[in-house]
Parts: C-alpha cells; structure tokens; sequence
C-alpha cells in the first residue's frame, strides 16, 4: 500500500470513528453478516451521504478486521488524492473484473443502488427507498450467484436539511458524473461547510435474500420481481428502525 493510500485509510477510518461517537451508532442484525463467504449489501443511502453504512464500515473493521468493499461513484477517479482512497479503503468502482475478484475471495460488497437520486432530496421526502428502477445491482447478484444483505438506517435523513432535488439540479446543471447540485442545512450553515445535526443514527441489517439466485438476468419480468422484494426488505427495514427509536 502506498503511503499516500495509508494517510487515506486512516482518515477514512479516523474520521467515522469519531462519526460513530458523534451519533451515538448503533448496529443491529450483526448476525447475519457472521458467515463466511460473499455476500452483497444492498443499502439505503441517507442523506448526503451514507453515513451508517459507513458508521457500520468502521465498526466491522475494529471488531474483526473484516469490513466490506463499497462500490463508488466514479468521480473518485478524477483526482489523484481521491483515488488514493480506493487503494487505502478498497473501493471499488462498479468494474466487473473488481467485484468478481472481490466475490472470489469470499468478501462483502456493499452497493447504494439510489445513490445521490436517494440521498440528495428534499426534506419533503424522507426515508422513502428510491430506486429510479436501478437493477445493475441485482443482476450483479445474480452474476455471481451471491446473497443480498438488505440494511438501512434511521437517523440518516435528519443530518441535513435538505433544501433541493439535489440530483434533478444537478442533471440541468450538466454537473460531470451525473453528481448532484444539492443544498443542504446543518447546525452551522450549508453543507459541506457544516457538520451533520448530532442525530443518533441505528443501522439495521437484515436476512439475506437467496430467491433470485439461480434467476435469469435477462428476464425483465423476473428482476422486476425480485427487485421489488428486496426494495420492500429495506423499506421495512427502514421503518422498523425508524419506530425503534
């Protein structure tokens, strides 16, 4: 690992340590990410940014050394000193050829699969799973012949404030890719500026999915179905978490 990615894992790791403190984390469900072999985690994306299964990122790595790969938005590949962070966390960015080795050697994989359409809303719409009809995720479970781990998060969306569609913005802005343009209020201004609101924030990890392995990737009819369901599994995960609180 170079140094520059060493400086970059402890940032990352030092930076949620601290995050978990801030917002009293807590994590349930632990147990289902206790055996062995791949799995994919198919999560809610809080607003702005995934703060719990970050929060959770951390915490699997100082309890057992054993964390997941989240898979990223490509504009971490247009500066050096973001790409540095794929190296000293173990990023990936969505290539095949990187989640297939991931899965080869028994690891866990973690996919947003709303991303900044989730996670960049208005405050009028909150802790609603919102897909846009995303399946790359599921044929990518299909592929593969993995498990999908839904998890979601209460507290998530009450970091910010969210002011604007931030994804809608950011497309008639023409923003390169595909980022938002999104506002959002925290105690000391406008986010990034700001730190979150100090809201706890509770992950809830669920039963792996097996139904839709063994299904065909290319019958739409089939991965409508099972994307509805594990789109369901995290909407009641979601709500559970919330009346948890």
């Amino acid at each position: 690992m170079t140094p520059g990615a060493q400086r970059a894992r402890a940032l990352w790791y030092g930076y949620w340590n601290l995050a978990r403190r801030y917002h009293r984390y807590r994590a349930h469900g632990l147990e289902h990410l206790a055996a062995r072999g791949p799995l994919l985690l198919v999560g809610y994306h809080g607003r702005p940014i995934a703060h719990d299964l970050c929060m959770l990122m951390a915490l699997l790595e100082e309890r057992d050394g054993r964390s997941f790969h989240p898979i990223i938005h490509g504009a971490f590949d247009a500066h050096p000193w973001l790409r540095a962070f794929i190296e000293g966390v173990s990023f990936l960015r969505g290539d095949d050829q990187e989640v297939a080795r991931a899965f080869a050697r028994g690891q866990r994989v973690v996919v947003t699969p709303g991303g900044t359409l989730e996670g960049c809303r208005s405050h009028r719409e909150r802790y609603q799973v919102r897909w846009g009809g995303r399946l790359g995720y599921l044929k990518l479970a299909i592929r593969h012949r993995v498990p999908i781990v839904p998890c979601a998060g209460a507290g998530v969306d009450d970091t910010y404030l969210g002011l604007n569609d931030g994804h809608a913005w950011g497309r008639r802005a023409r923003l390169p890719f595909g980022l938002p343009l999104w506002l959002g209020v925290g105690p000391l201004g406008l986010w990034p500026l700001s730190p979150p609101w100090p809201v706890q924030i509770r992950t809830f990890v669920g039963e792996p999915l097996r139904a839709h392995l063994g299904a065909d990737p290319a019958d739409r009819a089939s991965l409508l179905a099972h994307d509805e369901a594990v789109r369901c599994a995290v909407q009641g995960l979601l709500d559970t978490a919330r009346r948890s609180g």
